[in-house]
């Protein structure tokens, strides 16, 4: 007689749950994506908002006569003509040009400089006290400095001119002669702007192992051949990211030359962000005002398009 036996019963449990019940990697990827859809959404909408439709709106509007009290009339490509026939809007895209190179030059050569001077022997709160006080007119008002220095740039009662007359030299028209007054302009922006290019040469500086310091002042490479031959290639791709930013806002310049010398002595500190102040806000021309723009953001990036061209060349990752 054959002995059958019932098998025995299945238990239920959590080990005994069908593998369909399980999470599916696919259902994951889909609220991993949602997750971070969630956080990028407030950059993404204010991106969109305040930098992809006033840009759109502006090239719309180029295209448009406009005066705020009419009603816009389709111009075409007219309001660009009259830009490139307006001696005014050239000269400042000279001007612009002109400051951009002699600012930007001189910012990066002062914050380098800083940077390799505060990142020798020196004691940690001393070289914290010097980072704070360089960083420190980055943090304040342009048009409040350039109020300030207005003052003392002077010629008949400036501190400027008061402390060159102790040295016997005769008082300076920084403001009033268009040589002088460009060159001042360019001292205000830097002393205000080469903070930042300067925590960034400190931060690239540390970024540096010092094995490679060593090893070159074994090989006998010291003083400044150190710093040309070991240092600056290291740095590179802090000076691309420093010179890149220093143009982009260089190309934009506002408020120093509008406060210091609104432009003059003639035009020959009028930029080109004066202009398109000057053309919307005081002549109601914001077709025109428009086209400038646009030419300036052309102009920008172009120059920024050039300069990581040219960086293949000169930038050295390690």
């Amino acid at each position: 007689m054959t002995n059958t036996r019932t098998p025995p019963a299945r238990t239920e449990g959590p080990e005994a749950r069908p593998a369909e019940d399980a999470p599916r990697p696919a259902a994951r990827d889909r609220g991993t994506r949602l997750l971070a859809t969630l956080f990028l959404a407030p950059t993404i909408v204010g991106i969109v908002v305040f930098t992809v439709v006033p840009i759109v709106g502006s090239v719309v509007l180029s295209l448009f006569h406009w005066n705020v009290i009419d009603s816009p009339r389709f111009a075409g490509g007219s309001n660009y003509g009259a830009v490139f026939g307006d001696e005014t809007v050239l000269v400042s895209f000279r001007n612009t040009l002109v400051f951009m190179v002699l600012a930007v030059a001189l910012q990066l050569l002062v914050a380098l400089a800083l940077a390799l001077t505060l990142n020798g022997r020196m004691p940690l709160w001393l070289r914290s006290v010097f980072r704070s006080a360089f960083f420190f007119p980055l943090v304040l008002s342009a048009a409040s400095i350039s109020v300030v220095m207005k003052y003392l740039f002077n010629q008949d009662f400036g501190v400027v001119n008061w402390l060159l007359g102790f040295v016997g030299i005769a008082p300076v028209p920084w403001l009033t002669s268009e040589n002088a007054a460009m060159v001042t302009v360019v001292l205000v922006y830097v002393w205000q702007q080469f903070g930042f290019s300067f925590l960034l040469f400190v931060g690239g500086l540390n970024n540096i192992p010092k094995e490679i310091h060593e090893a070159a002042a074994l090989d006998g490479a010291t003083g400044l051949r150190k710093h040309l031959s070991v240092t600056l290639p290291l740095l590179s791709p802090t000076l691309l990211v420093a010179s890149v930013v220093g143009i982009i806002n260089a190309l934009q310049v506002f408020e120093q030359p509008y406060v210091l010398t609104n432009g003059g002595p003639g035009d020959s500190t009028r930029t080109v962000v004066m202009v398109i102040y000057e053309t919307a806000f005081e002549q109601l021309r914001f077709g025109e005002a428009s086209a400038v723009g646009v030419l300036l953001f052309v102009l920008i990036m172009a120059v920024t398009a050039l300069q990581f061209r040219l960086s293949r060349r000169f930038v050295h990752y390690q």
